[in-house]
């Protein structure tokens, strides 16, 4: 079944904004009713009271024994049911897997899903391939660890939750090995995600998130604002701990996301931040048609020499709900400070209104 064809037994009066109850649901959901849709929480039983707590963002809950279980033809028929468009996030395309969603969801999903899959370093056609096509500028991929020969970030996950980092930092090959061996004893990750693990250069600069949204109804790229992400444990340990201290103390720093902070560029750098914006859309039209549909953010480093570097691309929702207060830059378009969900909710309705939700979906 063809998204067009779902479309067409869909009831556009009355849509239904779908999400994982994980990593941004919240602020799909927040931005989704503040445009007057309605809007269904997909939950994994036990991990649905936040959004039984905030009452007003969810019309419905489906709970389900596993966030895989969506792909069951009855769960989805009850989405269709509903008129469901499903916002994809990173969880959605941890717990799901490509395969599924490229496959087997016959939901129309906001946005190009067959793009999702190049977040995914150890793929061809991957970010890393996106950000060269465009020619934006990203760090030293080192093809072996024994070509280290200064900063460089080990780019792994923990071995027994997918969704987390268990990124590390060296400086040689030596650090490399005696890092990689304590981790792999601890349990922390195995040999064979090491083996497949990216190697970056590690960059010094200071670290923003630049987030976009690509419209095809306007044919334009908006850039939303930026934030920066707290992570545990390395955040606070590097900002509390003097760096004499700091040797002392023996802990493997790990780099998990456990919350957001705002921030804002000085201004004389936003003409090269615009046409980041503008070039990796291009590259993402032309390498995965129907390109980028919606939010996407470039992970980037600025130097001391003004450089703008992409160490990491999100191509869905990033999780940054802390724009939706903090942001200037939509404030100074829109005349109204918003987030990403809402900027979904409007784009969306428009295309309501234009009678082209298909350009949205796939």
């Amino acid at each position: 079944m063809s998204v067009n064809g779902i479309l067409d037994n869909y009831d556009f009066e009355n849509i239904t904004i779908g999400v994982l109850g994980s990593h941004s649901a919240l602020e799909i959901l927040d931005g989704a009713k503040d445009e007057g849709f309605k809007t269904i929480c997909i939950c994994q039983k036990g991990r649905e009271l936040p959004y039984q707590k905030f009452k007003r963002l969810s019309n419905e809950i489906l709970i389900l024994d596993d966030f895989s279980d969506l792909i069951h033809e009855e769960n989805q028929q009850k989405l269709r049911d509903l008129n469901t468009i499903i916002v994809p996030h990173r969880s959605f395309v941890v717990y799901l897997g490509i395969e599924n969603i490229e496959k087997r969801l016959k939901i129309p999903v906001f946005g190009n899903k067959y793009i999702l899959k190049a977040e995914e370093r150890q793929l061809p056609r991957n970010q890393y391939f996106l950000l060269r096509e465009a020619n934006l500028m990203l760090p030293r991929i080192y093809e072996s660890p024994a070509q280290i020969d200064g900063p460089a970030i080990v780019k792994i996950q923990e071995a027994k939750r997918s969704l987390e980092r268990a990124f590390f930092i060296v400086t040689s090959y030596e650090d490399f090995k005696n890092k990689s061996d304590s981790r792999i004893k601890s349990g922390m990750i195995n040999q064979n995600d090491l083996n497949s693990s990216i190697i970056e250069q590690y960059l010094i600069g200071t670290y923003f998130n630049l987030n976009y949204f690509y419209s095809p109804l306007d044919n334009d790229v908006e850039f939303l604002g930026i934030e920066r992400r707290l992570q545990s444990n390395i955040h606070d340990f590097t900002t509390s701990v003097p760096a004499r201290n700091q040797l002392d103390i023996q802990i493997d720093l790990q780099n998990i996301e456990v919350g957001h902070t705002p921030a804002s560029i000085r201004e004389s750098l936003l003409d090269k931040v615009f046409k980041m914006g503008d070039k990796f859309a291009s590259a993402c039209l032309k390498e995965y048609p129907p390109g980028i549909i919606g939010p996407f953010s470039l992970q980037s480093v600025v130097t001391v020499d003004l450089d703008i570097i992409v160490y990491d691309v999100s191509l869905r929702v990033p999780g940054n709900p802390i724009l939706a207060t903090t942001s200037p830059y939509t404030k100074y378009r829109y005349g109204e400070t918003f987030g990403v969900g809402r900027r979904i909710a409007i784009e969306i309705k428009n295309s309501l209104k234009q009678s082209n939700l298909a350009k949205l979906v796939t």
